[in-house]
């Protein structure tokens, strides 16, 4: 984990109320795919934890939703060329088997960023990506999602692509591709559902968490979640990527 001052080189809106955030660092830091990172907005005290999209040489790109006032400042207050204080890498990210060939990614919402950053990290196998949206005003990114050998567009109301859920797109294809391994990110509901979908299957399915953060370090536990076996962990320093059968949902 660095703290770096970053220089903003974009920050601009890319679908209904989502926006994309690309900043340069001093030299380049080495991001895994599934790692987020924490934001310094203004006289907002706490950062905000916002996953990273994907990471080239000393840029970064994230993108985030407007939510609360935090992102809405960043929305509109920060420009081109403004700096940035910016915590980064932070948590555990997605690590695949060498034998892990045929990968299924599922997505939903700002669940679908992080993810993009797999699709890059993992482009050396083969990968079937099914990215949720509300309508087809929300979708967007879909550049980058295209790197998948094959990339199923799910839209709530049928507006864009796939009527139906990610999780939904997923299942007609399981036994169809009998992945190796599953990753994915989205809403809890949506996380359940998938977790269901996989039981009995015995595919490693390998889950990142969202959760309201302070530190994003560990320190604050503001984050945990429920472990299956009782205990509790930090979404933020033992996640934010889980097996998903370690996790109650």
């Amino acid at each position: 984990m660095r703290e770096v001052t970053a220089t903003i080189l974009e920050n601009k809106q890319i679908a209904e109320e989502i926006f994309a955030l690309t900043f340069a660092c001093e030299e380049k830091i080495p991001v895994r795919a599934g790692q987020f990172c924490m934001i310094g907005v203004g006289a907002h005290p706490l950062r905000r934890p916002i996953a990273v999209c994907k990471a080239e040489g000393e840029r970064v790109t994230v993108c985030y939703r407007l939510k609360g006032e935090g992102t809405r400042t960043l929305a509109s207050e920060y420009k081109a060329g403004e700096k940035l204080s910016v915590l980064l890498p932070l948590g555990n990210g997605f690590t695949l088997d060498k034998k892990q060939k045929k990968i299924a990614i599922v997505g939903g919402g700002v669940g679908i960023f992080p993810l993009i950053s797999a699709i890059r990290e993992f482009s050396d196998r083969e990968i079937r990506a099914y990215m949720g949206f509300r309508n087809k005003a929300a979708v967007c990114m879909e550049y980058e999602m295209l790197r998948a050998d094959k990339l199923v567009i799910c839209s709530d109301d049928g507006s864009a692509g796939f009527c139906g859920t990610s999780v939904q797109a997923f299942k007609e294809d399981l036994f169809g591709f009998a992945p190796d391994a599953v990753l994915a990110c989205g809403p809890t509901p949506m996380l359940r559902a998938l977790k269901a979908a996989v039981k009995g299957t015995g595919i490693p399915t390998y889950v990142s968490l969202e959760e309201r953060m302070g530190c994003g370090i560990g320190a604050c536990l503001v984050c945990t979640c429920k472990k299956e076996d009782g205990s509790r962990a930090r979404v933020c320093k033992d996640g934010p990527v889980f097996e998903i059968n370690e996790v109650e949902l």
